[in-house]
């Protein structure tokens, strides 16, 4: 169960920080807030928050002792102690730490010639390269902060992300100003070999509390959400304790798109460690060639690896990452199957699960997978990294009991500072700590969890996902981890459809090898209440994934959009003829539903099902049918034609 609202009335409330929030009007406000003397509605609370002013936030604390405080004193320090050390690398050019460090410097120097400064937003917008490192680094030596803009972006992404991050300047590649003419943003090309010395010249103070990057995240509305991540955050992941510690001698592997928070993994945990980072191309690319082979060649050591794309390399290739001493994975629901497989390969390292939005830097929970049982059905995502709160919580704001599910509320310095120009939006995500009690702020992560008696949390699904089903209310994620279970299946995606008395489910699911879907119909009506078993099964050869990783929801409600077309459009078998036909293609096939209308090879089918076809129809209907007449008669009707023919002595 999700938790249930228990609040209409709300109150407008300031931290001694600056930011704006709401809280419930019959509760005591926390420590370090002050309410504002407006009580309404969420909804009316959120738009006054809207009209209002807030002053620039403030530091929240002073730096911890021994802490770095910014990235840029993080960075500093290796160049320091290791200033010949590769830093970055991208085929065949590498650059140390201490060249990193005197190029970024003269590119600060630059843009700051071009009146960049303090809380500025600078886009950069290049490919793939040592170039992208010397940018945001560059960028934050000013005391800007940076805007990554993926190269394979849509223009429409590309533009909106450029104007909603109010950037003052993009960076971009030789011969790219054409691309973005017309945003009216000023353009600097990079090119790399012009930024080699910097002159004499000091740098500005940057603070912890200082905006480090904006990163953009989907938002419910369709338009993307600006998240302005600070130093503070970024350093709290990069250094904490809770991970494993990256050293000079790791080659951390960079395949994550630039504009998504795992970047921040291979970056910031990897100057942290004085390792070298090694571009290589995205996922989505190395997995269509040999990536053992590749990362091998490489000589990778460390990498934060996509969830989906560990789902999936790891069922045909389990040794794949056999050579890492760190694999990460996180963006989604890891499969107890791969990792399973994983672990019993040749793989010797160390895997963590890691959970986290963007809103709280990257990762805020770690869970180090060791061993997953036979019967284990999800995989925790573990306790929170140090110095890192967090809640489970009712929908009044109140802890939940060991066991029980709550939403996900995290706290602490890898809070982020909001949504960039959308202070209504920030408000209702962000909102006070009542148990920090110190103006500080804890986000509301939409994300259902429990925490078992071992202090694991598990995730179950989002609050938002929760949908009624004939009166009952039904947690997808839940359905998934049930049919998951069957012996059968790698992996599933349960997906909503219709409106009010017409919601249903379907399920995608993808087997392993063959699954008969009436076999696994009976199986979901045995496991779970007939209210929670999907209307349909429909099988998938993958759950697709988009650039980062995560299940691409578009893609998946389009697979299910085109299953309703065909159900929709279908004619039911007519006669004993066609239905046993249309059964033994549901058989051959793994489809649920067959019509008259639908051709065997649409549906799946090949030569070799068809031979089979073809002898099931001799033996079992006693006719004669040859195996070239099968082929050529693709569609059930008028395959179940041919069938009567032969039956009632029709010759060819």
């Amino acid at each position: 169960m999700s938790p249930e609202p228990e609040n209409d009335r709300f109150d407008l409330v300031m931290s001694t920080h600056g930011p704006l929030s709401v809280w419930p009007a019959d509760r005591p406000v926390p420590g370090g807030w002050e309410p504002l003397g407006f009580t309404g509605s969420r909804e009316e609370c959120l738009a006054e928050a809207e009209r209002r002013d807030t002053k620039p936030p403030t530091p929240l604390s002073a730096p911890e002792a021994g802490s770095p405080g910014t990235l840029l004193a993080l960075f500093r320090g290796t160049a320091a102690r290791h200033p010949e050390a590769p830093a970055v690398s991208h085929e065949g050019r590498a650059l140390g730490y201490a060249e990193l460090d005197r190029r970024s410097d003269a590119l600060a120097q630059a843009l700051r010639a071009r009146g960049i400064g303090a809380e500025d937003r600078v886009a950069y917008y290049l490919g793939r390269g040592v170039q992208v490192f010397v940018a945001l680094l560059g960028i934050l030596k000013t005391g800007a902060a940076y805007v990554p803009v993926d190269a394979r972006y849509p223009d429409s992404r590309r533009d909106l992300m450029i104007t909603d991050s109010d950037a003052a300047l993009l960076l971009t590649e030789p011969g790219w100003t054409g691309r973005v003419a017309g945003l009216g943003v000023d353009v600097l090309e990079l090119v790399l070999d012009a930024h080699t010395e910097p002159r004499p010249e000091a740098m500005p103070d940057v603070a912890p509390h200082a905006a480090a990057c904006v990163l953009f995240t989907s938002g419910s509305s369709g338009r993307p959400k600006a998240v302005v991540l600070e130093h503070r955050n970024l350093l709290h992941f990069a250094t904490n304790p809770a991970l494993p510690a990256l050293t000079p001698k790791d080659r951390v592997g960079h395949v994550s798109s630039l504009s998504f928070d795992a970047f921040h993994f291979e970056t910031w945990c990897g100057f942290a460690g004085g390792a070298e980072i090694v571009v290589l191309p995205t996922m989505p690319d190395l997995v269509t060639g040999d990536l053992g082979r590749e990362l091998r060649r490489r000589q990778i050591t460390a990498m934060l690896v996509p969830t989906m794309a560990v789902n999936h390399v790891v069922q045909e290739d389990r040794d794949a990452f056999s050579s890492l001493r760190v694999l990460h994975t996180g963006g989604d629901v890891v499969l107890p199957d791969a990792c399973r497989a994983l672990l019993a390969g040749s793989f010797k390292g160390e895997l963590y699960n890691l959970y986290g939005p963007t809103e709280g830097t990257t990762a805020c929970t770690a869970h180090a997978v060791t061993e997953v049982g036979p019967d284990v059905d999800s995989v925790p995502i573990g306790r929170e990294i140090e110095g890192t709160p967090l809640y489970v919580l009712d929908g009044g704001l109140r802890p939940v009991a060991e066991g029980g599910t709550g939403e996900l509320y995290i706290g602490g310095p890898g809070v982020a500072r909001g949504y960039q120009g959308r202070v209504g939006l920030t408000a209702d995500r962000f909102l006070p700590d009542p148990y920090a009690a110190d103006g500080s702020r804890m986000y509301a992560t939409g994300d259902l969890v429990t925490r078992g008696a071992d202090g694991l949390l598990r995730y179950r699904g989002r609050a938002d996902d929760q949908v009624k089903i004939r009166g009952y209310r039904v947690e997808p994620r839940e359905v998934e981890r049930i049919v998951a279970r069957h012996e059968q299946v790698q992996d599933v995606a349960v997906l909503v459809s219709g409106e009010g008395g017409d919601r249903h489910l379907t399920a995608l699911v993808v087997p392993y090898d063959t699954v008969s879907l009436k076999d696994l119909r009976g199986y979901a009506t045995a496991a779970m209440p007939d209210f929670m078993v999907p209307s349909s099964f429909v099988k998938v050869a993958e759950i697709p994934a988009n650039d980062h990783g995560k299940r691409d929801l578009d893609r998946l409600r389009e697979l299910v959009a085109e299953h309703l077309r065909r159900d929709g459009t279908r004619t039911a078998p007519r006669d004993d003829v066609e239905r046993y036909v249309a059964e033994l293609w549901s058989e051959l096939l793994t489809v649920e539903r067959v019509g008259v209308e639908d051709d065997f090879f649409a549906l799946g089918g090949n030569s070799l099902l068809a031979f089979r076809m073809q002898r099931r129809i001799v033996r079992e209907l006693d006719v004669e049918v040859s195996a070239r007449e099968i082929l050529g008669t693709s569609e059930l009707a008028a395959l179940a034609a041919l069938v009567r023919d032969r039956k009632a002595g029709v010759p060819a």
